[in-house]
């Protein structure tokens, strides 16, 4: 790891620690459901990957991390290992939205989205905080349009395409 990457990682740290206002975004979610972050930079045209930052942490915990156009995980948390991507397709347009796999009540959090520019663009770094409230079970009808900004993909099973009419015997 450069040392670069290790002073942006220590500052990440540094950054998170100062004084917490709102959350910009607050999610709810189920356990077992996957659930989308959202987290879209401000700046205006595409975003250059390769001389990119995006740190998703809580607090000190290393959620997700994007550096140089590639995933770098090494000190990923290992509660979060194997459940995070980020929408490589989208991002150079701007959405650095975390997916977060098989939610877990543990998940329970204020995420920070940390993304910065390098190299001979403008040293620019915007902060994003979301909230995510993570619930006991799945009840469809439980859900409310203030849960709009947050993507929660329900697991589709058999018996719920049968009660929504979706699927007939």
């Amino acid at each position: 790891m450069k040392w670069e990457t290790a002073l942006w990682m220590v500052a990440c740290f540094l950054f998170e620690s100062l004084p917490r206002g709102q959350p910009d975004t607050t999610c709810h979610a189920f356990a077992g459901e996957t659930v989308i972050l959202p987290c879209t930079a401000i700046s205006p045209g595409e975003v250059m990957l390769s001389n990119s930052m995006l740190y998703w942490q809580i607090d000190s915990v290393l959620v997700h991390f994007f550096h140089n156009g590639q995933d770098s995980l090494e000190f990923q948390d290992k509660h979060y290992q194997g459940r995070t991507s980020l929408f490589l397709d989208q991002m150079k347009h701007g959405n650095f939205s975390l997916k977060l796999s098989n939610v877990q009540l543990a998940d329970t959090a204020e995420y920070a989205c940390i993304y910065k520019q390098t190299g001979n663009y403008p040293n620019k770094t915007q902060k994003f905080k979301i909230k995510l409230i993570v619930s006991g079970q799945s009840q469809i009808s439980s859900r409310s349009p203030t849960d709009a900004p947050c993507l929660a993909v329900l697991p589709i099973s058999f018996h719920l395409l049968l009660s929504l009419g979706i699927w007939h015997w």
